[in-house]
C-alpha cells in the first residue's frame, strides 16, 4: 500500500509551476495568476527554469516528482522537455498519447496524469476567432510541436481536408501518417514544394505552424497574392501578435486568427482541468493583451512563439 505523502502546502492552496528551458519571460504564470485571483482562488504559480537552475532536461521527471511531494497541484510541460515527460508519468490522456507531447501534469492521489492542453487551445481559438469558417480544404505549414496540436484541433474541427507541408519532408509525412490514422474519415496528405501555389489557392484556410513571424525569425511562409477570396490564415505565432503574415492577411481583406487566442486558450483549458472552476476566457484574453502590449513597449519577449 502507497503511503501518503504529507503535503507541505494547505490543502485549500494550489501552487503551480512550469517547467522548460529559457522561460522567465513567460506569460503563463501572470495569465494563471491573474485568473485564479479573479475567481476567488488562493493559486501561486512557480518558474522552473532549468538553464537558471543548471539542470538538464533529463531531471525533468525529479523535479515532478519533488513537487509532488512537496504539494504542488500541477505543472505545465515546455520545451525540451514535453516528449521526455511521456515515459515519466503513470498515466496519459488520450490526446497527449495522441500528440505524443504533454504539457501539464496533474499530481492525482500521488498519481502523475499527463494531459495536453495545446491542441484545446487552438481548436477553442478556432470557434471563438472563425466562427462561420470553412475547413473543408486546409493547409499547413510546419509539422513540428505546434503543427502536431494545431493539425490535432483542425482534425477534431471538422476540418475535411488537411494538407501539411514542412521544409523537412520526413517530419510532414511522418504527422501525416499520424492524424490520418487517427482521424480515417478526413482527408490527410502532404504537399510537395511545386505543389504549394495550387494547394494554397484552393484553401479555405491557410495555417503557419513554423516560427516564421517571429522577431529573430522574420518572413512569412507563403505568398499571400495566392489566396483565393475569402480564404481565412491563421498564425500560431504571438510574439508579436501582428506578425507580418496577420498584417498582409488583414490588408487583403481576409479573416484572420492570432497566436495569443492558442496561447491564452492553453491556460485556460490547464487552469479549469487543475481547479475545477470555470475561468473567463474574455477576461484572460483582455489581460493577455495588456502583457503583450507591456512587453512591446519595454522590448521584451520577442523570442518566443
Amino acid at each position: 500500500m502507497r503511503t501518503s505523502i504529507p503535503p507541505v502546502i494547505p490543502a485549500n492552496r494550489y501552487v503551480v509551476g512550469l517547467i522548460g528551458e529559457g522561460i522567465q519571460e513567460s506569460l503563463t504564470p501572470p495569465m494563471h495568476e491573474a485568473e485564479a485571483g479573479a475567481l476567488g482562488l488562493d493559486y501561486e504559480y512557480r518558474i522552473f527554469d532549468l538553464i537558471e537552475l543548471g539542470r538538464p532536461a533529463t531531471d525533468v521527471g525529479a523535479i515532478l516528482v519533488e513537487a509532488r511531494d512537496a504539494g504542488f497541484a500541477a505543472m505545465n510541460i515546455t520545451h525540451p522537455c514535453k516528449q521526455l515527460v511521456l515515459d515519466l508519468v503513470d498515466e496519459l490522456d488520450t490526446d497527449a498519447a495522441n500528440l505524443r507531447a504533454v504539457n501539464l501534469v496533474v499530481f492525482t492521489d500521488g498519481r502523475l496524469v499527463g494531459r495536453n492542453t495545446d491542441w484545446m487551445g487552438y481548436r477553442d481559438g478556432l470557434i471563438a476567432g472563425l466562427p462561420g469558417a470553412s475547413f473543408d480544404d486546409v493547409v499547413q505549414f510546419g509539422c513540428g510541436g505546434a503543427g502536431a496540436a494545431t493539425a490535432y484541433a483542425l482534425l477534431s474541427h471538422g476540418a475535411r481536408q488537411l494538407r501539411l507541408a514542412d521544409v523537412d519532408p520526413a517530419k510532414a509525412d511522418d504527422l501525416a501518417g499520424r492524424m490520418a490514422a487517427l482521424f480515417p474519415s478526413q482527408v490527410v496528405s502532404t504537399v510537395a514544394p511545386h505543389d504549394l501555389p495550387r494547394a494554397v489557392a484552393a484553401a479555405t484556410g491557410v495555417v503557419n505552424a513554423t516560427p516564421l513571424g517571429m522577431a529573430h525569425h522574420p518572413g512569412v511562409a507563403f505568398d499571400l497574392e495566392l489566396l483565393r477570396p475569402g480564404a481565412w490564415v491563421s498564425d500560431v505565432v504571438y510574439r508579436p501578435l501582428e506578425t507580418e503574415l496577420l498584417r498582409q492577411a488583414v490588408h487583403r481583406g481576409h479573416p484572420v486568427l492570432h497566436g495569443g487566442l492558442m496561447a491564452v486558450g492553453q491556460a485556460c483549458a490547464s487552469l479549469h482541468i487543475i481547479t475545477g472552476r470555470e475561468p473567463d476566457r474574455e477576461r484572460m484574453q483582455r489581460h493577455f493583451r495588456v502583457l503583450i502590449s507591456a512587453e512591446e513597449q519595454s522590448g521584451r519577449g520577442k523570442g518566443e512563439r
